[in-house]
């Protein structure tokens, strides 16, 4: 189903579908979601951001999706919500659903003879599913997709096309991995000894739970000795390298291009921004906020927001910046060299005057 020709629902069915309240005529007929400055007739609109308040006097959207405390700026009828852009997400679910596949296995594909696939699951084209493996109800694996030997699909997983899962990855029930995305690669273990590295055989698993989402192009390292685990409703962007033996908490959202070195443990609730460097054997609370292209060096123990980003600035400015950044170490060096040159002096004359101006007791 196209953006175009989404069925028309009526406002009051969304509303009774998502747990909106309804304020206005419950007949407007919804066929699409849009933006409050790109809407017209038949599309509802949200407003979450404040910025864009403004714009919601002057939207052609047919309804809109807004907070308690912006439902008198408008007369348009609208759906109301505490959390105007959750609902705007399932109203998106319930507009634009994800198209059924078929179930069967493409001509083309191969499959062991001892991989197990559920009848209503759908397998693409070339894809290789490997002995061992085990396919649930209605999943879809796409087009040159790879599945090794002994891992496993949860019912209605869904693989889109080239998605690589080493053997024995675990993939829970709903998740969603896209193109390009590597699960179960080896981890990045070497031992140097004279003068070479030796690779240390990685014998854990992936295992990812229920309901999660995995980007494009992302990779997930297998285990050394345990598994690699994303709990739970995880979500993970397109290009994030998640080492071996790491453990991501349930409802943690990571944004794109992050990188996590081997072994880290990143709590539940977490949202990770994009960029973000996570070094290897550390934790980080539940709760915890990372900002974007912040970089991580040791545990973070409680939740809050954290950043090592410093804020944008005009080039000259921050070349300025950069210089003085340089030399602030030998700077702190000459202030302690003052200070210990001053404690001295007063040892030695306990009447001169402090730097205050004040006479020393």
């Amino acid at each position: 189903m196209t953006h175009s020709d989404a069925a028309a629902i009526p406002l009051s069915d969304l509303a009774r579908r998502t747990g909106a309240a309804l304020d206005g005529p419950g007949d407007v007929a919804i066929a699409r979601i849009g933006t409050l400055e790109g809407a017209g007739p038949g599309d509802i609109a949200f407003l979450a951001n404040p910025r864009y308040r403004g714009q919601l006097a002057h939207t052609r959207a047919s309804a809109v999706i807004v907070a308690p405390a912006d439902a008198g700026r408008t007369a348009l009828p609208k759906l109301v919500s505490d959390n105007p852009y959750a609902v705007f997400a399932a109203i998106a679910q319930i507009l634009h659903p994800a198209p059924a596949a078929e179930p069967g296995i493409d001509a083309t594909a191969r499959v062991h003879p001892d991989a197990i696939v559920a009848s209503s699951a759908a397998i693409g084209a070339y894809a290789v599913i490997e002995a061992g493996a085990r396919i649930g109800a209605r999943a879809r694996v796409g087009a040159h997709a790879f599945i090794g030997a002994d891992a496993s699909l949860g019912d209605d997983v869904v693989l889109h096309p080239r998605v690589t899962l080493y053997a024995r990855t675990q993939i829970g029930a709903r998740t969603i991995v896209h193109s390009g995305a590597v699960l179960g690669a080896d981890g990045f273990g070497m031992a140097e000894a004279d003068g070479r590295w030796l690779k240390i055989p990685q014998a854990g698993r992936v295992v990812v739970g229920a309901d999660c989402e995995i980007g494009a192009n992302t990779t997930v390292d297998r285990g050394a000795i345990d598994d690699t685990v994303i709990e739970d409703d995880v979500k993970l962007d397109n290009q994030i390298q998640v080492g071996h033996n790491c453990v991501i908490g349930a409802h943690t959202a990571i944004a794109g291009c992050a990188g996590i070195a081997g072994s880290a443990r990143i709590g539940r609730n977490c949202k990770i921004g994009g960029a973000a460097m996570i070094s290897g054997h550390l934790s980080i609370a539940d709760g915890a906020i990372i900002a974007g292209a912040t970089t991580v060096f040791e545990d973070v123990t409680r939740p809050g927001m954290y950043s090592s980003v410093m804020p944008l600035m005009p080039h000259r400015e921050w070349q300025r910046m950069a210089v003085q950044l340089r030399h602030l170490a030998e700077l702190r060096r000459r202030v302690v060299a003052l200070e210990h040159a001053l404690d001295d002096a007063r040892k030695l004359d306990p009447h001169q005057e402090s730097a205050t101006g004040e006479a020393s007791p």
